[in-house]
């Protein structure tokens, strides 16, 4: 159904691209998993697919079509059957409208509904996302947590989509209320066939509920394969520790449960440079040329590994030395001051105030604020090329006068 082929994306105001190379593919009717810590690009990758973020670079193709050539109408059509429900129900939805408008001015712009038939189709959304009919009236802050989250689900099943894209939907819910929600995902795609690519951090909801499942680390995608052949090989490291971090729900086997913590610095891509191969199984890793061999021997065993270690009562663990090596761009940004943040008021008081900004400037930089060095620099630099254009402009208008 839809196809990434290496996406980039890469916000203005940061050193690193959030999304670097992404490539994905979705097929008809499945959940696919994307899980990963935060910050590593899950919800931006979420984003470029329903088109609320334009990539820095890459393709996204749906149905065969790429999404980048299509027309405004079929842009407008396209959009259309690619939803999202957002991780927070409250500020997704909009505080000044109540629940049915919410719900029927979408179906009356695009044509779903009309006036006639309108009232029925959004009671019948209703009662697919367990709501009573008398809430229609009310506003978003008058609804618990849960009940937000299936009026979200409910506004994205509105324009009855082909693929959603769930941004962790229920990371803000009771415990109680995930299965609820979780359990509604499921109807909608075993009776609609609703694809849905689903966004989390937890690996054991992403194992319950998905088809396959991707994981993604700072923007690369590390690892994908089926939901259980995943949780049987967890072949990347990455991987390794994030199912070694999903609780134990004995206390005691949690107690004793051996925290595996991956380190990036393990691997060395300075001269074999990594790729995303697809090792057989239908089962895809990034590495170099030595760590798919390395992960092939071990698939081709056949033995399920084992992510978690348990200690026995009263036995030593040697702690392993898990320091880890940040790159020159992540070290300098841990080593920047708090208040480092090159803001465009201390360009702009320089501009104006050029001598001043020159030592600010002076002085930012003997205190190690280098954003705020450069911005007093480039600000007062233009300030005095101003002030020497408009004393040049004098001194000319001053001999001409004398002449």
């Amino acid at each position: 159904m839809l196809e990434i082929q290496n996406l980039h994306v890469k916000f203005h105001n940061r050193d690193r691209e959030a999304v670097s190379g992404v490539s994905l593919t979705i097929q008809d009717g499945e959940i696919l998993g994307l899980v990963g810590e935060s910050g590593c690009g899950k919800s931006t990758v979420g984003r470029q697919l329903v088109g609320l973020e334009k990539p820095t670079g890459g393709r996204l193709f749906y149905h065969g079509k790429d999404m980048e050539k299509l027309s405004g109408k079929e842009k407008k059509s396209v959009r259309t059957q690619l939803q999202m429900v957002f991780q927070d129900p409250y500020s997704s939805l909009n505080p000044r409208k109540h629940i049915y408008e919410i719900l029927s001015q979408p179906m009356l712009y695009h044509g779903i509904s009309n006036k006639e038939t309108v009232h029925r189709d959004v009671d019948r959304l209703l009662d697919m996302v367990g709501l009573p009919k008398h809430v229609l009236g009310r506003y978003p802050h008058e609804f618990s947590g849960g009940q937000r989250q299936r009026i979200g689900l409910a506004r994205a099943m509105v324009m009855e989509p082909e693929l959603v894209v769930a941004d962790e939907p229920i990371s803000a819910l009771d415990v109680s209320i995930r299965a609820q929600v979780l359990n509604l995902l499921k109807k909608f795609q075993r009776e609609k066939q609703v694809t849905y690519l689903f966004i989390a951090h937890d690996l054991s909801i992403v194992r319950f509920i998905s088809d396959r499942i991707g994981v993604i680390y700072k923007g690369n995608i590390v690892e994908v394969a089926d939901a259980e052949e995943l949780f049987n090989f967890p072949l990347h490291p990455y991987t390794h520790s994030l199912i070694s971090a999903i609780p134990i729900p004995d206390p005691q086997l949690e107690k004793n449960k051996v925290l595996y913590t991956y380190d990036p610095s393990i691997h060395d891509y300075s001269v074999d440079k990594p790729e995303f191969v697809d090792i057989g199984h239908n089962h895809f890793v990034y590495g170099n040329k030595k760590e798919i061999e390395e992960y092939k021997a071990l698939r081709e065993k056949g033995e399920p590994l084992q992510p978690i270690t348990i200690r026995k009562p009263g036995e030593e663990v040697k702690e392993e030395d898990h320091e880890v090596h940040f790159s020159k761009a992540e070290d300098e940004f841990l080593k920047t001051p708090l208040h480092d943040t090159g803001s465009i008021w201390y360009k702009v008081l320089s501009f104006f105030f050029p001598i001043i900004g020159i030592i600010a400037a002076m002085v930012y930089k003997k205190k190690q604020y280098y954003h705020n060095y450069k911005a007093c620099k480039q600000g007062a630099l233009y300030g005095f090329a101003v002030l020497a254009v408009i004393l040049l402009i004098f001194i000319i208008a001053l001999i001409l006068v004398v002449l």
